[in-house]
């Protein structure tokens, strides 16, 4: 799974790291011949949904399919090849949903009391994390949200925000009780101390721990009214937090695909030989390392395998801002630019690790340049077409070294290449794809030194066959490097 992109905008080349990095791995796992599902779905509730429709003028429901279909086209024009891109506003949602929530209140992981709520008497509503605005408590960071930090990581009540103020018109809020449902995430301290290091990298697994050197929080499910999402059962006007049916809409896309495939769906999320992997920034990794794995240990649902967390896309060096030209949607990008190109570059960069990844212009376009086309097409180009205009089109055998031996060194240079596969392919499975790429790269930087220093376009005036053997021999290379690329 990748994290289910907000269907309040476009995407933009950011959301496209994680995609792309997901996209690699789930091509690589389909080639070895695992059966793999890659699902994802647009993440449709929530108060930011529903003030955008009412701002358009239509209802939460359809601004949501027409963003879910725009996110859709998106990722399928660059490739991101989803077995299922649903949406998280699902009959099968409401019902998972439904039942997640049922398990944990009857296991006595929830309750309800009243909960101070900032109110905004200009805009007449309570105001949800992401309407609120201050500075945090924690930190100290202005212009922070209300349920999290960006800076610190920190996450908090809207009400401990210092100085709030409404994110829509600006005024001051007031507070305001409101009966809530909280999860008790302390219930599962004992469990989630032991469960989190051992399921995603080791630098995330630190930084989280921390959190363990206090009583975990109880966590509010609730948001009132008007708000768009599933209303909770039992209660009027109260509605599951985003962060409650987001993360179910994994399991509910893949009730889908398995309902439109034939499949069972118990052989995926109720089964103890299935491995569930979670791609997703490091902003969200509380919400995937603690609150998720504590309401799926509710149910009888398969546990995450493990959870890969990935850093952010700075543009040259400074975090993406429409101010400067750098925030670029995914659309804008294809109505210029092969998305090929954009692929390779971050395939390029990405790491096992969670450090942010810069898309350096100057060094995007030298990649490109320098890589896939003076390197690599360029091999198959120049092979195929002396085949093809200078010789017959046909290859012939690698061990034809021609009368004068002129050809000699093609068929140990095509074993070589042939040897990297597995540690070509560990590396895929790894997620270090910069450094899979360079084992490709130097591929090519051996098989372009054999091409220059052969001459075949010297050598086919005395030697046509010893010919057609350094160009066979270059273009079963040329083969091999485009399956390394594959994915």
């Amino acid at each position: 799974t990748s994290a289910l992109p907000y269907a309040n905008g476009s995407i933009h080349i950011g959301h496209l790291v994680e995609y792309i990095q997901t996209d690699i791995w789930t091509r690589y796992q389909k080639m070895c011949g695992h059966d793999c599902v890659y699902v994802c779905a647009a993440d449709t509730h929530g108060t930011p949904i529903m003030m955008k429709a009412r701002e358009l003028g239509v209802k939460p429901e359809d601004f949501v399919i027409g963003q879910q279909a725009e996110q859709a086209k998106d990722f399928k024009d660059f490739g991101v090849d989803f077995d299922i891109y649903s949406s998280t506003n699902s009959e099968e949602n409401r019902i998972l949903s439904e039942e997640v929530y049922t398990k944990m209140r009857d296991a006595g992981h929830t309750l309800v009391k009243p909960v101070k709520q900032l109110y905004c008497d200009h805009d007449k509503m309570f105001l949800p994390d992401r309407f609120v605005k201050g500075t945090c408590p924690n930190c100290g960071s202005p212009d922070q949200y209300g349920d999290s930090c960006d800076k610190c990581g920190a996450t908090y009540a809207p009400t401990e925000l210092k100085g709030p103020y409404c994110a829509t018109c600006r005024s001051t809020p007031v507070e305001r009780s409101s009966d809530h449902i909280l999860f008790k995430l302390n219930d599962f301290r004992e469990f989630l101390k032991e469960w989190m290091p051992q399921h995603t990298q080791k630098e995330v697994a630190a930084k989280l721990m921390e959190w363990f050197e206090g009583d975990l929080r109880d966590w509010d499910i609730s948001r009132d009214a008007p708000y768009f999402g599933f209303e909770i059962p039992g209660f009027k006007e109260k509605y599951f937090y985003v962060w409650i049916d987001a993360p179910i809409g994994y399991i509910a896309s893949t009730w889908q695909w398995c309902k439109q495939n034939g499949k069972k769906f118990e052989d995926y999320w109720k089964n103890e030989e299935t491995e569930i992997y979670h791609f997703i920034g490091k902003d969200i990794t509380y919400f995937h390392l603690l609150f998720w794995p504590a309401m799926l240990k509710s149910t009888d649902f398969k546990m995450p395998t493990q959870v890969f967390v990935h850093g952010h896309l700075t543009v040259n060096g400074e975090k993406m801002s429409k101010s400067k030209g750098t925030s670029i949607k995914a659309r804008t990008y294809l109505n210029h630019l092969d998305p090929m190109y954009l692929r390779y570059y971050y395939a390029s960069k990405l790491t096992s690790r969670v450090d942010d990844l810069d898309l350096n212009v100057t060094d995007f376009v030298n990649r490109v340049n320098s890589d896939l086309v003076g390197k690599i097409t360029n091999l198959g180009s120049r092979g195929a077409q002396m085949l093809k205009k200078r010789i017959d089109g046909k290859l012939g055998s690698l061990s034809s070294a021609g009368a004068a031996g002129a050809a000699s060194g093609g068929e140990a240079l095509v074993r070589s290449a042939q040897a990297k596969a597995d540690a070509i392919g560990l590396l895929y499975e790894a997620r270090e794809y910069a450094r899979a790429l360079n084992e490709i790269r130097e591929i090519a930087d051996e098989t372009n030194r054999y091409f220059d220093e052969k001459a075949p376009w010297n050598m086919i005036k005395e030697d046509v066959e010893g010919t057609r053997a350094v160009l066979t021999a270059t273009l079963n290379i040329f083969r091999l490097l485009a399956i390394y690329l594959k994915p």
